[in-house]
């Protein structure tokens, strides 16, 4: 079966959430922790949460997708911003855990002219500080398009912070179609090379998630501009290969495309109409 969502909108509540993403034929989702530009987040409503869990066990909704907001900066210059992000993702992780066993997804940050090593560093120092050994929620690493001086533009430079993290155990790597592909890996002509490359980097027992996205630009552009499914440069073909994709087929995909709820419903009908025509027919991808 193809776990396929998209990112609801949190300020409804989980039940809320769980609803729509049935309503339009999700088995999953993804959402924001918070404000995604801010910081501030909403208190967890405990009725809420047993209420979701309850329907999410009735309807059949797999592994959420929590995300950090977007101010979260692991590697900042400023030492303050760092201590923000240390704060808000270890806050997370413990409202994480009333709905356990799923997974949180993060931009690993920007170094700001400090150099990749100096981020890596700054990055999995605050790993250590927050991960639990008791905790249930896995930690994901997104990669990233390469725009500026984010850090994780290359499978080597997830693996060095992976590498770092004293309970790696409890870590993962969420990998974005158009970043990839904005970071210069050709999904679209050699999807099988670039898995293998991601094997051989980090592993793809590591990869845990899909952000399967179009991209408005060209390979390697190093930009992040996310387009709707066959509207971008990667096409529809290519994102039909890759959630039909031996290595990947198994895994939640969560689109990221800029849509209202009618037109995630027509991505993801898409994506189980063709996952569905290669299964039965044996045809390999």
């Amino acid at each position: 079966m193809l776990t396929i969502g998209c990112h609801l909108s949190s300020s409804k509540g989980y039940l809320a959430m769980g609803k729509e993403a049935v309503k339009i034929n999700a088995n999953t989702f993804q959402f924001f922790t918070r404000n995604p530009r801010g910081g501030s987040a909403k208190e967890l409503n405990p009725s809420d949460i047993e209420a979701f869990l309850a329907y999410a066990g009735e309807h059949k909704i797999h592994k959420i997708l929590a995300h950090a907001p977007y101010t979260l900066n692991a590697c900042s210059a400023d030492a303050h911003l760092r201590d923000f992000a240390r704060e808000t993702m270890a806050d997370d992780l413990r409202r994480m855990e009333h709905t356990p066993g799923n997974s949180y997804n993060f931009h690993p940050g920007s170094h700001v002219k400090q150099g990749v090593e100096t981020g890596i560093t700054y990055i999995a120092e605050m790993l250590n500080q927050i991960l639990r050994p008791e905790q249930t929620t896995t930690v994901l690493l997104e990669t990233m398009s390469g725009k500026g001086s984010e850090v994780g533009r290359t499978f080597e430079e997830l693996r060095e912070i992976l590498d770092r993290v004293t309970l790696s155990d409890h870590m993962g790597v969420c990998l974005d179609t158009c970043h990839v592909w904005d970071g210069g890996y050709d999904i679209v002509n050699h999807l099988d090379e670039v898995l293998t490359e991601f094997d051989q980097v980090i592993g793809l027992k590591r990869l845990k998630a899909i952000h399967l996205n179009d991209s408005l630009n060209p390979l390697g552009a190093h930009k992040d501009r996310h387009a709707r499914i066959g509207e971008g440069h990667i096409g529809k073909d290519a994102l039909i290969r890759v959630v039909n994709h031996p290595a990947l087929k198994h895994l939640p995909f969560y689109l990221e495309t800029p849509n209202e709820l009618d037109g995630y419903a027509a991505e993801i009908s898409l994506m189980r109409e063709h996952y569905q025509y290669l299964k039965t027919r044996r045809i390999n991808p």
